[in-house]
């Protein structure tokens, strides 16, 4: 078993991702400019890879006889790309604080399934922040 304190993470987690993968892909439909097809294209391959990660994450609260929520944290899509991507950053820079939490934690509690699971998520998270950073600086 898990304390009560990692699985409300695990939960954060889902809802962060879920938040994530539909943010992305409306961010995919919604992008507008000259640089909407390849940026649009790039949200459209983060939001699978972030729906990949609630699953994975949701069968790990599984395992521990939880119910994964359904529930998404808070979408915001943004105005523009730049918004887009400013909004998106900020959301990759969170998920990295938050996942090395997790990571800490399923470390101390001996979950080392947990743990490396989410250092998998994190080395994704960190190549999401990096592009969207990248993206900006442009």
């Amino acid at each position: 078993m898990i304390s009560n304190e990692l699985m409300n993470k695990l939960q954060k987690a889902v809802a962060r991702e879920l938040q994530v993968s539909i943010q992305y892909m409306w961010q995919h439909v919604l992008a507008k400019g000259i640089k909407a097809e390849p940026v649009g294209a790039l949200f459209k391959q983060f939001a699978i890879n972030e729906m990949l990660h609630a699953e994975k994450i949701a069968e790990r609260i599984a395992f521990y006889g939880g119910i994964p929520t359904t529930q998404p944290d808070p979408i915001t899509i943004g105005k523009n790309l730049t918004e887009m991507l400013q909004i998106d950053k900020k959301a990759e820079e969170e998920a990295v604080a938050l996942y090395k939490e997790i990571i800490k934690m399923a470390e101390k509690e001996e979950d080392y399934v947990t743990r490396k699971l989410f250092e998998q998520i994190l080395e994704e998270e960190e190549i999401h922040l990096d592009k969207f950073s990248s993206l900006l600086e442009e």
